[in-house]
């Protein structure tokens, strides 16, 4: 994963999984891009409804 040498703004964060900074999760510390999100999703405990 690649250093960020931003501290603030949209690209200062990034995915924990696979260094994209775009399509972000933020939400309870998840720090996880959509795609990285819906792969592992199950395994962390979430329910996909219809």
């Amino acid at each position: 994963m690649k250093i960020n040498t931003k501290s603030f703004g949209r690209g200062a964060n990034c995915c924990k999984r696979c260094g994209r900074k775009s399509g972000l999760i933020r939400k309870y510390g998840i720090y996880l891009c959509k795609q990285c999100f819906r792969e592992i999703a199950q395994d962390m405990g979430f329910e996909k409804y219809s």
